[in-house]
């Protein structure tokens, strides 16, 4: 347990972070209760947070103003009228019939008013999302093959890779397991780190730090993709919680998705901004596609056609967009390389002078909106 003071050995700093050297942000607890003082420090670690205790308001004005979020106990608000109004202060109590603890929100400027024990799922996700990215959620983007061979999982890594050399913390998710792994097709298969077959029982919140730091790190890019072995169904729940840990952490997380679309699926598709379906420049390419974006349209909140080439006569990226009645979100140039499966040679994408890597940058100076922009 901390003192008064509020001083405890701080975590290291987080190698998975473009800015080597900054301490992970830390919730301020305000209380003197020693009961509520320990349920509190439990939440914290539940939700992978290194919190600062203090019984009263900090004496610097930063020590209250700076935390991302301060829980406030209902034993202490009284002490705490006259502090600085700001966001993020929740007031926390015991479940009891106490009108007072009400006034004491308004008073104190508390959001609001959380009471254990009914309130610790609440309160975890609370601190968590506090402290996993400051409120802005990964640009979350999938990938999907109009046909088979259509190049998804091509396009999906340097998009990747793309996202990495522009600054972005990324995140690669391989959602297909019969696909033959992402880490593969980056190079990456040796790579040490954690696979889906080490998550596929997730349940529930996932630290999004702790899920960073055990996937491999293949080129500036995490990677969850799939080990040698038998394939492993990953349920729904799992999908869910490993793609809302990879989200708070902010920047970019690219998903490469199978055509088949299941329960797990579903649930990636739920998850993403943007969804890009891949569609060959061929007749039977646009057919397979139309059942493709049928059936995973209605869960995507934005899917467009991204179209390449060689044509057959009579097409173009315009005809194939308007006949899937998507947006065109682009068209791969023909010297955007190799997208059959087995060609060997560097990533795809790996080539910052590349058709593909160009196309892929440019893309993402579309779609990311810089930190602190309206």
């Amino acid at each position: 347990m901390r003192d008064g003071s509020g001083r405890r050995p701080g975590a290291g700093s987080d190698s998975g972070e473009r800015n080597a050297g900054t301490r992970p942000a830390r919730p301020l607890i305000v209380t003197e209760d020693p009961t509520l003082l320990d349920d509190l420090l439990r939440l914290c670690a539940a939700a992978g947070a290194e919190p600062e205790v203090h019984h009263a308001v900090p004496e610097r004005r930063a020590g209250w103003t700076d935390p991302p979020l301060v829980l406030l106990g209902d034993d202490a608000a009284a002490r705490c009228r006259g502090a600085t109004r700001r966001p993020g202060v929740l007031l926390v109590g015991r479940e009891r019939d106490d009108p007072a603890v009400w006034r004491l929100a308004v008073e104190t400027g508390a959001e609001g008013v959380l009471l254990l024990p009914g309130a610790e799922g609440r309160l975890v996700d609370l601190i968590a999302d506090a402290v996993e990215g400051g409120g802005r959620q990964a640009l979350t983007v999938g990938v999907i093959g109009g046909r088979g061979g259509a190049g998804a999982s091509t396009l999906a890594c340097a998009l990747a890779l793309a996202a990495a050399r522009a600054g972005q913390r990324t995140l690669l998710v391989d959602a297909d397991p019969l696909g033959g792994g992402l880490d593969v097709l980056l190079d990456g298969e040796r790579a040490e780190g954690r696979r889906w077959p080490d998550f596929a029982a997730s349940k529930g919140r996932v630290a999004g730090r702790a899920l960073e730091e055990s996937l491999p790190l293949v080129r500036g890019v995490r990677v969850l993709s799939w080990d040698r072995g038998d394939p492993v169904p990953v349920p729904p729940e799992a999908m869910r919680s490993m793609l809302a840990a990879a989200r708070r952490r902010g920047g970019a997380v690219v998903v490469d998705l199978p055509r088949r679309i299941d329960d797990a699926v579903t649930e990636a598709l739920a998850q993403l901004d943007l969804g890009l379906l891949l569609v060959p420049g061929e007749l039977r390419a646009v057919t397979a596609a139309h059942r493709v974006a049928a059936a995973a349209g209605p869960v995507i909140r934005d899917l467009r056609a991204v179209v390449r080439g060689p044509y057959e006569a009579g097409l173009d990226e315009h005809w194939i967009a308007d006949a899937l009645r998507l947006p065109l979100a682009g068209e791969l140039p023909e010297d955007a390389g190799p997208f059959a499966a087995g060609e060997g040679g560097p990533p795809p994408g790996a080539d910052a002078r590349g058709g593909l890597a160009r196309f892929c940058a440019a893309f993402w100076q579309r779609v990311l909106v810089p930190e602190g922009a309206a």
